[in-house]
């Protein structure tokens, strides 16, 4: 082969790579209305086509969820369960099925904090109209609420209650979920690198060249542009519960949508609690522990469970942290690129084998809005934009 040949061959390579290259981009969508929430989803890929069929097959796996899981839906597999376990043994979906036997595992976990049956109850609140249940109906349904009463057959994969006026409600683990199957489907189009939040639940894969996402706490009586905290995540689900995301007040009392399964009534033992692991399902399900059984017992249990770490703001504003983060290399407030302004994130930081923390907490008991790090930020639920990096 001539010299001429291979010079011309060489050229045409580097002029076929560069071109390549140069069209490589971070590419993001922002959908409203997939079960009742903001769905983000920002990747990096060299073929827009293929980001955008990756994206859209996303948006199809969530809706998909959304219609089996919605308890709004008179037709979702839910809903049917919920109108006819009391009575028979309901055949259902594996991917139903298995979620189950997720939720029934997460509440004992947490020693029944999170219990998917509070929905025996919670269906008698409706927070946009301001209704709340009376005492009277409450202790009628309240016995309905035990993770005990869900029955699962796995040979023939059916469920049923053990009694009348059980209700489940999958909303405190759905989002979750969707979010890991919405990963999957991005790995299944080539993704490695991206970031994707259903309301305050989120999930990161690879980083950003080099660069962690840098992510952000919400500060929960502060509006949606302040956080408490901006740490650097790579490999990792958030989720943020809070007791300011469906609300309202009434005579100095807040009614919000975590309901305490022992009482029937909002649970008031903190303001907001953060997880973080390395799947947005267990994040999710584990993050209204603290809610239901207070800072102090939540970060027991938070502390036995090797994959997950957490931070807790507390009713007088002071915020604690599991044991996983309260020693962490002191560099959240440096975390975010010099001269960017930090906006939307999720939550927080992971010391797990699936997630090496590159950042920090604040120390243990730092009062809320002084936390190490936590300029003007935006809400919980997306990633700051950093200075994007190339390749």
């Amino acid at each position: 082969m001539s010299l001429r040949l291979i010079c011309t061959l060489m050229i045409g390579l580097v002029a076929y790579l560069g071109g390549a290259a140069a069209h490589a981009e971070w590419v993001t969508r922002v959908t409203d209305g997939i079960m009742g929430t903001r769905i983000t989803v920002e990747l990096w890929s060299d073929d827009d086509a293929n980001a955008q069929a990756a994206i859209e097959a996303l948006l199809a796996e969530m809706r998909h969820i959304d219609d089996s899981m919605s308890t709004y839906k008179p037709t979702s597999e839910v809903s049917l369960v919920n109108a006819k376990a009391a009575d028979a043994p309901v055949p259902i979906s594996k991917e139903l099925f298995d979620l189950l036997v997720t939720a029934k595992d997460y509440s004992r976990l947490t020693d029944g904090a999170f219990d998917i049956t509070y929905a025996s109850v919670g269906y008698l609140y409706d927070f946009r109209k301001r209704v709340r249940p009376s005492e009277a109906q409450i202790d009628k349904a309240l016995p309905a609420i035990n993770y005990e009463h869900v029955l699962l057959d796995p040979e023939h994969q059916t469920v049923r209650f053990s009694q009348k006026g059980v209700r489940i409600d999958l909303g405190g683990i759905a989002k979750g979920y969707a979010v890991d199957r919405g990963i999957d489907v991005l790995k299944s189009f080539g993704i490695t690198r991206a970031y994707v939040s259903a309301g305050g639940d989120s999930r990161i894969i690879g980083d950003r060249f080099g660069k962690p996402w840098i992510v952000g706490i919400r500060d929960p009586r502060k509006g949606p542009g302040e956080v408490l905290l901006r740490i650097p995540l790579v490999n990792a689900a958030i989720s943020t519960s809070g007791d300011y995301e469906r609300f309202f007040d009434e005579n100095g009392v807040r009614y919000h949508h975590i309901i305490d399964p022992h009482t029937g009534h909002s649970a008031s033992k903190v303001r907001s609690a953060t997880v973080i692991g390395p799947y947005a399902t267990r994040t999710d399900g584990l993050s209204k522990t603290a809610f239901v059984l207070g800072p102090e017992k939540a970060l027991e249990i938070y502390n036995r469970i090797d994959d997950v770490d957490a931070l807790i703001v507390k009713l007088d504003g002071t915020v604690v942290y599991s044991k996983g983060m309260r020693h962490a290399a002191p560099a959240a407030e440096n975390a975010a690129a010099p001269g960017v302004a930090p906006q939307p994130p999720p939550d927080a930081m992971v010391p797990t084998p699936a997630a090496t923390p590159a950042a920090s907490a604040a120390p243990q008991g730092t009062p809320a809005g002084t936390a190490a790090g936590a300029p003007a930020g935006g809400p919980t639920g997306a990633p700051v934009p950093a200075t994007t990096p190339r390749p």
